[in-house]
């Protein structure tokens, strides 16, 4: 099975079934298809599509993500499968019953993998890491000493070697760029999470009680940069302030579903994020201690 990711945003679009292929039909263009069982996301952001029932219902069940997104290409919701998982309800018992110690320790591990992830890249880009390899060692459980957050401080002001920039989803500059980014990988991690069987509410870290993807939001942190590593390309092709166009989709699409290192293998996105849930499942179930994350 091939993981594709379809954006319908710069035009308005009606989409259909039919044989089981997802069918997109624009004016004055040919119809084009894709079969459902090949879609890992599919994102909305044009306010003039519309939808069948059957593409809603056929995108879930195929175990896909439909993300809807407004003209600021923010997302306002997103439809994710019901069901994942053969063992789904004694999944979903484990992971609400773990203890405070074992999320914690999970926590700490993923904020370890994010603001390491984050000094790589800025070791990448900018020939120093800032320091963030030393504060990602001194992270303790629970993030007790907030360095994920001391870390930002550092990161945002130079990963685009621009010290005014600030990290607010607000703002119309290249922060709309990373808020597609951050949906579109989003929906990655929710997407596996149900499929491991786990619910993607109960997260390990965040919680909101308006904040059904908590636990996507937990897991996802470590490949952030994926994300900001494309933004800074873009920013550096296009100069400051580049347009969110079908030119930048792909390059940030681009990023998230190119292959990373994980256990000393190579593999896509989907790929790990699926390893990484499934060893999430593992951890609630006392099968294992840790996550299986990227090394970076």
């Amino acid at each position: 099975m091939t993981d594709r990711i379809i954006d319908i945003s710069d035009e308005p679009a009606r989409l259909s079934v039919r044989y089981d292929q997802l069918v997109i039909e624009r004016e004055n263009q040919p119809e084009t298809t894709a079969p459902l069982d090949e879609i890992a996301a599919l994102v909305v952001s044009n306010p003039r599509v519309s939808y069948s029932h059957a593409v809603l219902s056929g995108i879930a069940a195929k175990g896909a993500a439909l993300i809807v997104c407004d003209e600021r290409h923010l997302p306002t919701g997103m439809l994710l499968p019901i069901a994942g998982h053969f063992t789904q309800a004694e999944r979903f018992a484990l992971q609400a019953a773990a203890s405070l110690p074992t999320r914690k320790r999970l926590w700490q591990q993923i904020v370890q993998a994010k603001v390491t992830s984050q000094g790589k890249l800025l070791a990448e880009l900018q020939g120093s890491d800032h320091g963030l390899f030393a504060m990602a060692k001194r992270v303790k459980s629970g993030d007790s000493e907030n360095v994920e957050a001391k870390a930002s401080k550092i990161y945002w002001p130079n990963i685009f070697g621009d010290k005014s920039f600030r990290r607010d989803r607000a703002a119309d500059d290249h922060n709309r760029h990373l808020n597609y980014g951050y949906a579109v990988l989003r929906a990655i991690v929710a997407r596996a999470i149900c499929a491991a069987g786990l619910h993607p509410s109960l997260g390990v870290h965040h919680h909101n009680r308006y904040d059904a993807f908590c636990l996507a939001d937990d897991l996802m942190e470590p490949f952030r940069p994926l994300v900001d590593k494309a933004v800074a390309k873009i920013l550096t092709e296009r100069g400051a302030n580049p347009p969110m166009d079908k030119e930048a989709k792909a390059e940030i699409i681009g990023a998230i579903i190119g292959r990373l290192e994980i256990a000393g293998e190579f593999r896509t996105m989907f790929d790990i994020a699926s390893k990484t849930a499934s060893s999430l499942a593992a951890v609630f179930a006392g099968e294992r201690n840790d996550l299986l994350l990227p090394e970076g």
